[in-house]
């Protein structure tokens, strides 16, 4: 007697999916390399070369109506200044105003603090039997990082990234009414942020904040001005969401894989030289942000099928990651792996500006956490998974150490 495997069936806010979505994705790939989801009406590509060359092609595959399935459905209109959702010709000069910040040698240059901000974290837990890889590093530093880039004080920067948390939180398995959503982070915008950009407009310092305020530029219509209140929202709003949630889970999932393979872990305790290379294959294995959403500006084939111009498309990075028509046996964590390049920080015009400093902060956070806990064991009965749509990690890892 035979049996007949069900339909592949791919859901971004199945719960039960979220958990292990790599054999669905597996299945994409060999089954369904264009795959299409009836109920939410969005079709999906899953392959290496597929992702890539969808990243690549802005043209057709815009952003300026979101990269995110519900916010392109609830048909609102992104802040200006977050370029993430912006296509040519505002996109470039909203990139380019940051990526004055981002440059590799200021990246490079708050490593210091960086460290400080892990040290704070992590020296008081020596000799407690345990901590938690989120809650006492991972929402702390990159906090207290993207904070001190943008010139918010201490005291305030825990309440901005817990709103940002409950904006990205999924309550139910099902497509949020974005709303919800939208209000809260409109209420974070223009009750924190906004306070701080009218003091930092009479009060100047050398932060990103004050850098905005001043900065001049020539916008996509030739004239020569400022950033507006309203650009400069946008900018906080992005930087502040971003920069805390996807190195957060970075860190979560460094403290899950290499509790998974304690031999590896033991290399890097004995080898720090093998670390960046380790951080770049956890970025691999477990990318924080796994899907990025498109609208198709035209017409494309897939797989010998027409997909219609204005339909979504869902570009599955974390699964062409595994993609074994790219890398060899993809499901397998190896920190001596030769990568070459991966998807989980997009490519094209809309690579991640903040990839420098996810992988400084990833780096720096492992090292850390190896001088003072060589080894450590997941406390799995109250370990727990955040449930969103655009990022997947720990909202809870906590570890027993020696």
């Amino acid at each position: 007697m035979t049996t007949t495997e069900p339909e592949v069936y791919y859901d971004p806010y199945d719960f039960e999916i979220d958990a292990d979505p790599y054999p669905v994705w597996k299945r994409l790939r060999d089954e369904r390399p264009l795959y299409y989801n009836e109920r939410y009406d969005f079709f999906a590509v899953s392959r290496f070369v597929d992702v890539e060359r969808a990243l690549v092609d802005w043209r057709t595959y815009i952003s300026g109506r979101g990269t995110v399935l519900e916010i392109i459905r609830s048909g609102m209109q992104m802040p200006p200044g977050s370029f993430i959702f912006e296509d040519p010709p505002t996109h470039d000069v909203h990139r380019s105003l940051m990526s004055r910040v981002f440059t590799p040698r200021k990246v490079a240059a708050i490593e210091p603090k960086v460290r400080e901000f892990c040290t704070r974290s992590l020296d008081p837990l020596v000799g407690a039997g345990g901590f938690d890889f989120i809650a006492d590093l991972g929402a702390q530093m990159p906090m207290r990082t993207i904070g001190m880039l943008l010139g918010i004080p201490e005291s305030d920067q825990e309440a901005i990234r817990n709103r940002s948390d409950e904006a990205l939180r999924l309550n139910d398995p099902s497509m949020p009414e974005h709303d919800a959503r939208r209000n809260v982070a409109e209420e974070m915008m223009h009750n924190e942020f906004a306070e701080y950009i009218d003091w930092r407009a009479v009060h100047p310092s050398d932060d990103l904040m004050t850098e905005l305020l001043h900065a001049e530029f020539e916008d996509h219509t030739g004239v020569t001005r400022r950033l507006t209140k309203e650009e400069i929202l946008g900018y906080c709003s992005l930087l502040a969401g971003a920069g805390n949630e996807t190195t957060t889970r970075l860190i979560g999932w460094t403290g899950k894989i290499l509790a998974d393979h304690p031999d590896q872990r033991r290399q890097l305790v004995e080898d720090r030289g093998l670390i960046p290379n380790a951080i770049e294959e956890l970025l691999r294995y477990e990318p924080p942000s796994p899907v990025q959403a498109r609208v198709l500006a035209a017409d494309v084939e897939h797989d010998g099928r027409t997909v219609p111009k204005d339909s979504v498309m869902l570009l599955l990075n974390a699964a062409a990651n595994r993609d074994e028509r790219k890398f060899d046996e993809p499901d397998r964590f190896d920190i001596h792996r030769k990568i070459g390049h991966h998807l989980t920080f997009g490519y094209g015009i809309h690579f991640c500006l903040g990839a420098a400093l996810a992988r400084l902060e990833g780096r720096v956070a492992l090292d850390e956490v190896l001088q003072r806990f060589p080894t450590w064991e997941v406390d799995w009965d109250n370990a727990v998974q955040a449930r969103t749509s655009t990022v997947r990690g720990w909202e809870r890892l906590p570890v027993f150490t020696p």
